[in-house]
């Protein structure tokens, strides 16, 4: 017998679906989908309702046959992480990647229909207008774009100073993005004019819009916070300390489900800005929330390589719950200050030849080693051309001066480390750590 995952095309999967409910057989709730290699990133549901759609870190999405828990597809064409995803109705997807590329698939097909690859820089964030004809993708090259889905030219909305992490649209086709400058935008849904800028004042991770048109969005001091179409604070709810990094809508719009990088998962009555109750799950950080088209489950992916599926209603899981929790990689290192600053790192990297790679290259011989030459790992092209060689010095100065500055092209995160000691700490702590046996 052969040892490899099954994946069925999405006409299988229904036959199979219907001659088992048709004969009294009805396959068993699956809590958990599980395939991927690494952290899950991103999540979408079909609208027709059967099929999700899961990006990952470990440079690949997943196409899921929801009720029996079967992988359908697996889905290649990012040289990076998976950050975003989309469903567009039809047997249609979308994901996009660190690579700055987003890939248009149609159910059933090995490879994709289309490949937009107009950003400089990752696409965190993709959303559908209502009739799903026009895609936005917001890009940590700082800008927002507007496309066609059907093909054509993209409109470039620029403004933002920094990173943008997410983007949604209202029903009357005006869009939202939210950045890492603390500010969120509405633009025109002609295009035409300059959008209305509302400063929150600190990173922003994640927007989304309920039917009737009120704005939800979070970010880095763990508060989400629910505004009116027009922008005006309306009430706001904690779940400090840990920052928020997704969020969704249940489609009556009367729930929001929010998710930290602690792996909180709050689920809030949006009318009354209050908490209901929190998804009890492994404590691993939460990068990714979708709900059904029906808002009778929630599908949520994290830290654990799983995407799981919880009743929306009250918070239970669907099937019997595992609760598998990789092995702390710092365990070893427990107490050290280099270690606990690393922490923000592992989601990304590995310490050891044997842990493989991950979003980023394993960081195993890291130190002497020259830059983008890390073995079974596909670097971006412009980082191949930089004289770099990884030592106490260069890692230090990547860390104070950010990796967009220090190394350009890069797809890592931007982020800095502006105590001296932590980033000694740090350089310390990876001289031990990534040393080779």
């Amino acid at each position: 017998m052969l040892n490899r995952p099954l994946f069925l095309e999405p006409k299988h999967v229904l036959a199979s679906l219907a001659l088992l409910f048709t004969f009294g057989i009805a396959p068993p709730a699956q809590a958990q989908l599980q395939g991927h290699g690494g952290p899950v990133r991103a999540l979408a549901a079909a609208p027709e309702g059967g099929l999700a759609i899961s990006g990952s870190f470990d440079q690949s999405a997943i196409l899921w046959a929801i009720e029996p828990g079967a992988a359908m597809r697996v889905l290649r064409v990012h040289e990076g992480a998976v950050n975003a995803v989309a469903a567009a109705g039809e047997g249609r997807f979308l994901t996009a990647g660190e690579d700055g590329r987003i890939a248009l698939w149609q159910a059933g097909s090995p490879e994709p229909v289309r490949v937009f690859a107009e950003h400089t820089g990752p696409v965190a964030g993709l959303a559908l207008s209502p009739d799903a004809s026009l895609l936005a993708s917001a890009s940590w090259d700082g800008t927002v774009r507007v496309r066609p889905l059907a093909g054509g030219e993209a409109r470039v909305l620029s403004g933002h100073a920094g990173t943008v992490n997410a983007v949604a649209f209202l029903a009357d086709g005006r869009l939202i993005s939210a950045g890492y400058d603390g500010t969120l935008r509405i633009w025109p849904a002609s295009g035409e004019g300059a959008p209305e800028v509302i400063t929150i004042g600190l990173p922003l991770n994640a927007v989304a819009v309920a039917p009737d048109g009120e704005i939800i969005t979070a970010g880095a001091d763990g508060e989400v916070r629910i505004l009116s179409p027009d922008g005006r604070d309306r009430a706001s709810v904690a779940l400090p300390p840990n920052p928020v990094i997704a969020a969704a809508i249940s489609p009556d719009g009367k729930r929001i489900a929010a998710a930290t990088v602690a792996g909180a998962v709050a689920i809030i009555a949006r009318a009354e800005a209050k908490v209901l109750f929190n998804l009890v799950g492994p404590g691993l950080p939460v990068w990714s929330l979708a709900y059904r088209p029906d808002g009778s489950e929630l599908l949520t992916g994290g830290g654990d390589r799983l995407v799981r599926r919880w009743n929306a209603a009250t918070g239970e899981p669907i099937g019997a719950l595992a609760m598998p929790r990789p092995a702390d990689a710092l365990a070893a290192y427990k107490g050290e200050r280099g270690a606990e600053v690393f922490r923000a790192c592992v989601a990304c990297h590995t310490l050891k030849p044997n842990e493989g790679q991950r979003a980023g290259p394993t960081l195993s011989g890291v130190f002497g080693r020259r830059i983008a030459t890390a073995p079974d790992y596909r670097f971006s092209e412009p980082l191949k051309k930089l004289d770099i060689v990884w030592d106490a010095r260069t890692i230090a100065e990547l860390f104070e001066v950010g990796p967009a500055r220090y190394t350009p092209g890069t797809k890592m995160p931007e982020q800095t480390i502006r105590d001296q000691s932590d980033r000694e700490a740090l350089v310390r702590f990876l001289e031990r750590a990534t040393r080779r046996d």
